[in-house]
């Protein structure tokens, strides 16, 4: 039998493995846990399995990039055509260039006149295996693209099942297990931005518990599948969803994709820690390093559109007062801005609520030794504004067809450059003549129509850019996404911004379960999580300060309602939330996170490393049983002891062999309440 030549990429805990030729695309024969240095399959592919029965006299393997019409009968990584015709792909020639624990594959089609360039980067230090795709038309007739795939991986045969996350505004992340089948399994995403209702990422489980993950890094339209295959394994693919004529190359023209961001671990915690350490390594800080995540004050719930200069002071003072570090003005601060139907787009102060304009605000919240930060929306106009009224051709429509407006405001073509030069120039003079280090960066609409020639993707790349173009200009400036709460969240973004606001719902329970799906695939640092209020705005239910307080600690704390109401035992208990934030952060921001379930809806969340963890317990429901359920901490280690400090009262010492496999005594807890425990190895 030959000897192939093979492309072994491996990590600390995964190894992924591709069977090569100078004729074929690369076939994939390993991608999960670590194998042994030097393992490899041995024989390729096609000399170890026979033919079945009525089927191609040539097998075709699944490959890096599968091509159409040509014996492959899955989903192909390619749909294209030049007026018909070249619509089928079949590599002519490959070439792959090795450079540490990345490679670059090059294919030829000399038939299609199509040349294909894959990247993958393995990172040891993450785990994380990173593809993306770049096609080129080397013919002389123009190429209309469908889909071109980002990537494309195998999963073992023993896959079982898929979770996704659907959701809506003040429902983000909400769990969809599905089980793995001969059916086809596709999530779509067609709104434009990364979606409430489908986040570009999924994980999948194996009979014996290992994960895999992936996480597409994009900020617009997006389609990912999981497909069975003849082999009994499955492969899956993530790319962008392109709109009929969105893409056409001309000749040498060249189409790049987003990346895809694939792991694999011993269960889902490990893929999030995975992730975790990816996003970070994308994460653009000022400076070059992430400071201590600053605490947060967000006036949106706390005044809406009613500012009141003096009343803001006030706050600023009260907030101050607690320990706030930043303090945020959210919507209304613009002229005409007294509603969500008009003044999108002129981005100056409004006279009749700031006279001398926002520098007095500005200069009264850095004189209190907080940061000052504004919200703007910068990729929308309302229909009544003066940009609007002035440049009505510059809000995206179709002609023949009628505007449709979203929380009254129509979107912006970013694709145009005056309009991107417009927004800079608004926000550059705000943020030269202003103390403001800090911009929540809302999107609060779904995309529909993108121009007489669809243009959702140029969209996306023109609001990367001008959110580039801002920070090289502000470099100290840190940006928010915000997309009407977790609209926008993905690992494209993350590479232009420095937190999500991951819900507008800021009620506590609902939150539990919103911020665990976040934390599957984005670290805690870059969660904005908030104390909100109590009736929440949301939800209208009523929940304790100090449960309001523990679900919110875990992120990045902010609190979000008028704190000059809040008075006596309960000001001081703010205070003193704020304060443990402030002692916690470095080791929740900088280590590990896990997330478990106890049953009996006991629900726990760790962060730190097996010699010391920080772990919350929240009860969303009263109890069950008449004694709750103990809960295991699988991260400790087995030879060490431990001390257990819940917070405020007595520690206890505990062998880490019993508190991983038997478990710490849950204490006795009401519906909506918690506890938080420092486990300390001695």
């Amino acid at each position: 039998m030959s000897q192939p030549d093979w492309l072994i990429l491996n990590g600390r805990f995964v190894t992924a493995i591709l069977e090569c030729s100078a004729t074929d695309a690369p076939l994939w024969r390993y991608w999960g846990p670590r194998l042994a240095d030097g393992a490899t399959p041995g024989a390729a592919l096609r000399e170890t399995r026979p033919l079945p029965t009525f089927s191609l006299d040539f097998d075709q393997p699944l490959s890096i990039f599968p091509g159409l019409g040509v014996g492959w009968f899955g989903q192909s990584a390619l749909l294209a055509h030049r007026a018909g015709e070249d619509w089928t792909f079949q590599a002519t020639s490959c070439l792959v260039e090795r450079d540490g624990n990345a490679a670059t594959i090059i294919l030829r089609d000399d038939v299609a006149a199509i040349d294909v360039e894959i990247l993958l980067k393995l990172d040891p230090a993450s785990d994380v295996l990173t593809l993306s795709t770049k096609l080129t038309n080397k013919g002389d007739q123009p190429l209309d693209v469908h889909w071109l795939a980002a990537g494309n991986v195998p999963l073992p045969s023993d896959a079982k099942a898929v979770r996704s996350y659907g959701g809506r505004h003040n429902g983000e992340f909400v769990a969809i297990d599905d089980p793995l089948s001969r059916s086809l399994w596709r999530r779509e995403n067609r709104r434009g931005l990364t979606s409430h209702d489908a986040f570009p990422g999924a994980i999948v489980t194996c009979d014996d518990g290992t994960t895999y993950g992936a996480q597409f890094a994009w900020s617009g339209n997006h389609a990912q599948q999981i497909e069975w295959l003849d082999d009994g394994r499955w492969h899956w693919q993530m790319g962008e969803w392109l709109a009929p004529g969105e893409v056409a190359l001309e000749p040498g023209e060249a189409l790049e994709t987003p990346e895809m961001l694939v792991t694999c671990a011993a269960d889902a915690n490990g893929v999030a820690q995975n992730f975790h350490a990816a996003i970070r390594s994308r994460t653009n800080w000022p400076g070059g390093t992430m400071k201590p995540r600053p605490v947060h004050l967000n006036t949106w719930e706390g005044f809406y559109f009613n500012h009141d200069e003096a009343a803001l002071k006030d706050l600023a003072t009260s907030a101050a007062e607690v320990g706030i570090e930043r303090f945020v003005l959210d919507d209304g601060w613009f002229a005409g801005r007294n509603d969500d139907r008009t003044s999108l787009g002129d981005w100056w102060p409004d006279a009749n609520k700031y006279p001398n304009g926002l520098k007095p605000l500005a200069d009264h919240v850095t004189g209190l030794g907080m940061e000052f930060g504004l919200w703007v929306e910068p990729e929308m106009v309302n229909p009544d504004s003066e940009l609007c009224r002035t440049y009505p051709d510059w809000a995206f429509c179709v002609q023949g067809r009628p505007a449709i407006t979203a929380r009254n405001q129509l979107v912006l073509d970013l694709t145009r450059p005056e309009v991107c030069d417009y927004l800079y120039q608004k926000i550059a003079d705000l943020l030269a003549t202003l103390p403001i280090s800090y911009l929540k960066w809302d999107h609060n609409r779904d995309l529909t129509v993108a121009g007489q020639r669809p243009k959702y993707r140029a969209q996306v790349q023109e609001a990367y850019a001008l959110m580039a173009r801002i920070t090289a200009a502000f470099p100290h400036v840190e940006i928010e996404a915000c997309a009407g709460g977790g609209g926008r969240i993905d690992a494209g973004i993350a590479r232009y911004t420095h937190r999500f606001w991951v819900s507008d719902n800021n009620d506590a329970t609902s939150r539990i379960a919103i911020q665990r799906g976040f934390l599957q695939f984005m670290p805690p640092e870059l969660m904005g999580a908030h104390i909100g209020a109590a009736p929440s705005h949301a939800t209208g239910r009523v929940q304790s300060l100090n449960f309001r307080s523990m679900v919110a600690l875990p992120g990045h704390l902010g609190v979000e309602f008028d704190v000059r109401k809040v008075e006596g035992a309960q000001r001081e208990a703010l205070k003193s939330w704020i304060a443990t934030y402030k002692t916690m952060r470095d080791q929740l921001h900088g280590g590990k996170v896990w997330t478990g379930d106890a049953g009996d809806s006991l629900l726990w969340q760790a962060h730190g490393d097996e010699g010391e963890v920080i772990l919350f317990l929240y009860r969303t429901l009263p109890t069950a049983l008449r004694y709750s359920p103990a809960i295991r901490l699988p991260m400790l280690s087995e030879k060490r002891r431990y001390r257990v400090t819940p917070l405020g009262k007595e520690a206890s010492d505990h062998d880490g062999a019993w508190l991983k496999a038997a478990g710490l005594p849950s204490p006795p807890l009401r519906g909506e309440q918690a506890q938080i425990f420092r486990i300390i190895a001695l």
